[in-house]
């Protein structure tokens, strides 16, 4: 084989290789309190995983064991092909390639919305300020959020927040974005403005994975829908085959009640 060949080859594996992969992941609180069972999952690169079911699911937790913000109990996740829950892990250096969102923003009130995205890149990686800044005035920009890179956080509208902490998850250039119920808090006019940023981003080819109860939108926007149902993935597959035909009776159930909700 010559170095060419071998390089083309290294370049095919990488790009199969899942961006996250969970491997019969258990989490439990308490002694007997067990919030995700045996949970196993992959996220291709430049796709879409999105996660629903009841509140309580374990939807949440799964996205907070992903960032090694929950230690699991049992089982192994996976970043990159890279084991990031051996304990010889940095943390870290983990968080460092995943942006979160989360449904309540979490933004420095202290701070301008300017402050609060250039605080990481400065800190965590480094940039100088002068770099940090013209990159996060870019991203504000593209978020359309150019004239309150100076404004605090109460200053702006909800939608506004939630579109700063999505800038603010993206400065550190992650390799994967989770996205924790991110329209959860706002109103209803505020929600179409922060879906249509995650729109955009999936244009990009940002791998993602985000629990939502926007279910008309996970079907427009992901490219695998996951089930879950008491800390198990009961069902997952395209949109067309979880909205449109379930397998199990428990998914069914679920799609009805939202259905009559008028959630989809």
């Amino acid at each position: 084989m010559t170095a060419d060949q071998a390089h083309g080859q290294a370049q095919d594996q990488a790009h199969d290789t899942p961006v996250l992969r969970l491997e019969s992941v258990r989490k439990t609180f308490g002694r007997d309190r067990v919030i995700l069972r045996d949970v196993s999952l992959e996220v291709p690169q430049h796709t879409v995983t999105a996660l629903i079911g009841a509140s309580g699911s374990g939807k949440s937790t799964l996205l907070r064991c992903a960032n090694l913000l929950e230690e699991i109990d049992d089982g192994a996740i996976f970043l990159d092909g890279e084991e990031i829950t051996d304990p010889r892990t940095d943390p870290d250096a983990v968080r460092r390639r995943i942006g979160v969102v989360f449904q309540a923003y979490n933004l420095f009130p202290h701070m301008t919305v300017l402050q609060n995205v250039t605080l990481a890149p400065r800190r965590v990686l480094g940039v100088e300020r002068a770099e940090a800044e013209a990159a996060a005035r870019e991203l504000l920009a593209r978020l359309g959020l150019a004239d309150k890179a100076g404004e605090y956080p109460d200053r702006l509208s909800g939608g506004q927040q939630q579109r700063a902490a999505i800038v603010r998850a993206l400065a550190v250039r992650p390799r994967l974005l989770l996205l924790d119920e991110i329209t959860a808090a706002l109103d209803p006019e505020l929600v179409g403005e922060v879906l249509s940023v995650v729109r955009d981003l999936k244009g990009e080819g940002m791998t993602m994975v985000l629990a939502t109860h926007e279910m008309g939108f996970a079907r427009e926007v992901a490219d695998q829908v996951c089930f879950l149902d008491d800390g198990v993935v009961l069902e997952r597959g395209t949109p067309s085959e979880v909205f449109g035909t379930p397998r199990e009776e428990r998914t069914r159930q679920f799609l009805r009640r939202i259905v009559e909700a008028g959630r989809l």
